[in-house]
């Protein structure tokens, strides 16, 4: 970028403008064209977008031949935490892959420390280049009764939360049973946030019919989950707004969608990725190229990205590069659909180049010398003992004998869990299930009495564990593993580290770990820290035998109750469609 040198008139001072972005090739987000153009900024805003060449004096330049200037990526639907990354260092990290606005749900880390959780997100994220936007969870507890978190929100909290600066939404509400059936304080928080004006984001995986009626009738128009063809049809049809995330993406249903009359307005999100998948791969930017392979044009990927998410969030001066709008702009390498960012703009500033922030534009955030603070009042969280062995014993009151009993299957696709049945001995009072199924434990983290084991059925695992306490939503300790002492010695990893997750191999050796001292979910280090730890642990996560387009997921949500089919918490095994705790044995 160089002063003065851009074509132009004298002028005077008030009507010069601070920034000229010429050579570059301008796509709408409302027609899909793209056009040649200068783009002028004056402060935070666009003040001009004029045919190349045009008389306007300026104090710099920045040259954007063989670039395509478009709006800021904006994210509607996302979790900082699942990223394992704080605010700050997350902003830094998702600036640089052109994501200048998000609605940042944290229901990860206020499942874990309440209301000062999420004051806490605000506070480190304020200050950075993002615009971040935070929605209040809904949830917490995820599901009240089937499960003990280290909170436990009512609507009074929520009606106190919604009058924070900066929050704009009821984050999402996973809980659709409770909604569907009338459950009070359920209703009871939707109903104060809708009092309150605020946006009513929905997690309501392939709910249908009259109970998908009942569920949107509450306010609630917005759906990020895997659902369906059919279901995703339905919901659009009905004027819910459709939120894809990568896993949704399929082609059969974007050839669904586009074959529709009229393509209803649509929302690319992330949802949950790791800092190991956006160092690598990227974030929202991503999602537009896995839309686009799936068959969605490359002009409506981004208007998904930018346009139609910035009125979703009633963000009305962005989203399109046009007079007045605010200058958060992403200039594109290629084609559109390839939405490779060469420079990134927030507020008129430049804070990336080539995937790399810019320090100084950052507020400290994207230099090392400027990681987050260690996490405050939300460290040791994790008030659990290192337990041996012993510890993971399935001790039952049956007598000896084989019995049947409920197991959870995954697969290797997505997060759903079927229940299945299996027979395994029991002797003396404990179950042997060494060498028959895999083991899951979960242990409750925050000091309370709760342990509860279940077979798992599904990936052919080699000898070995993992333990968590990101473990959605509630994060109790969760492990998983083939013998007592893998999963002893994983557990024991994670209780040292202060939360995280840790991989053992054979009976003991540590393979992998990510120390997660924040609340058990986040890392204060680096962002090139926390992925290289996050890419060890996939690594041995694959390794290990558990192969899944998302390890980190599929792990997570072995205890989220409001995720189909069968789910374990602190408490018990838990039928979701039912909303029922169910017993071990069949």
């Amino acid at each position: 970028m160089t002063r003065n040198d851009t074509p132009g008139t004298a002028g005077t001072p008030e009507d010069e403008h601070d920034l000229r972005i010429s050579g570059g090739t301008v796509v709408s987000a409302f027609t899909g064209e793209e056009f040649a153009a200068d783009v002028l900024v004056r402060g935070e805003t666009i003040s001009g977008v004029v045919p190349p060449g045009t008389p306007a004096a300026a104090r710099a330049h920045l040259d954007a031949t063989g670039l395509l200037v478009a709006p800021g990526f904006v994210d509607a639907h996302m979790h900082i935490e699942s990223s394992f990354l704080t605010p700050r260092t997350f902003a830094a990290v998702t600036l640089a892959r052109g994501t200048t606005t998000v609605l940042a749900d944290p229901h990860e880390i206020v499942n874990v420390a309440g209301a000062e959780a999420m004051r806490w997100m605000i506070e480190e994220g304020r200050g950075t280049a993002q615009t971040q936007l935070w929605g209040v969870p809904s949830c917490v507890p995820a599901v009240r009764g089937l499960e003990h978190s280290g909170a436990d929100l009512g609507a009074d909290d929520v009606a106190a939360m919604l009058r924070w600066p900066g929050v704009v939404a009821l984050g999402e509400v996973m809980d659709y049973r409770a909604v569907v059936g009338g459950e009070p304080r359920m209703r009871g928080v939707v109903g104060v946030a809708r009092e309150h004006g605020a946006l009513l984001d929905g997690h309501c995986p392939n709910l249908s019919g009259a109970e998908l009626s009942a569920y949107m009738a509450q306010g609630i128009d917005s759906d990020h989950t895997k659902n369906r063809t059919e279901v995703v049809l339905e919901k659009a049809r009905m004027g819910m707004l459709m939120m894809l995330q990568e896993k949704c993406l399929l082609p059969e249903v974007v050839e669904a969608l586009l074959a529709l009359p009229q393509l209803p307005p649509l929302c690319l999100v992330t949802d949950d990725l790791a800092a190991d998948h956006i160092v690598r791969a990227g974030h929202l930017d991503h999602i537009g190229r896995v839309a686009v392979r799936a068959g969605l044009p490359p002009a409506a990927a981004l208007r998904a990205m930018t346009w139609t998410p910035a009125q979703r969030l009633r963000l009305y001066d962005r989203g399109v590069v046009a007079p007045g709008k605010r200058a958060d702009l992403v200039l594109l390498r290629g084609a559109l659909g390839d939405f490779d960012p060469a420079v990134v703009l927030a507020a008129g500033r430049v804070v990336a180049r080539d995937g790399a922030p810019e320090p100084e534009s950052q507020g400290g955030a994207g230099s090392a010398a400027g990681r987050p603070a260690a996490g405050g009042p939300l460290t040791g969280t994790v008030r659990a003992a290192s337990p041996g062995p012993e510890d993971f014993r399935w001790l039952v009151d049956l007598p000896d004998g084989e019995h049947t009993f409920r197991a959870m299957r995954t697969n290797p696709r997505d997060t759903y869990t079927e229940a299945v049945e299996i027979v395994l001995p029991v002797a003396g009072g404990e179950v042997r299930w060494e060498g028959r199924a895999a083991l899951v434990r979960v242990h409750n983290r925050y000091g309370r009495q709760g342990t509860v084991f279940a077979p798992l059925l599904g990936p052919d695992l080699a000898p070995g564990a993992v333990a968590t306490t990101y473990a959605h939503d509630s994060h109790n300790l969760l492990t998983i593993g083939t013998s007592p002492a893998a999963m002893a010695a994983a557990t024991a990893q994670v209780v040292a580290d202060g939360g995280g997750v840790a991989v053992v191999h054979g009976d003991g050796a540590t393979a992998a770990r990510l120390p997660l001292p924040v609340g058990g979910v986040m890392s204060p280090a680096a962002a090139d820290e926390v992925a290289a730890g996050a890419r060890e642990v996939r690594s041995a996560l694959e390794e290990w035998g558990w192969r899944h387009l998302n390890p980190f997921m599929s792990v997570s949500t072995l205890t989220l109750a409001v995720s189909p089919s069968l789910k374990i918490t602190d408490m018990s095994l838990v039928d979701v469609a039912r909303r029922d705790p169910v017993t071990a044995t069949v």
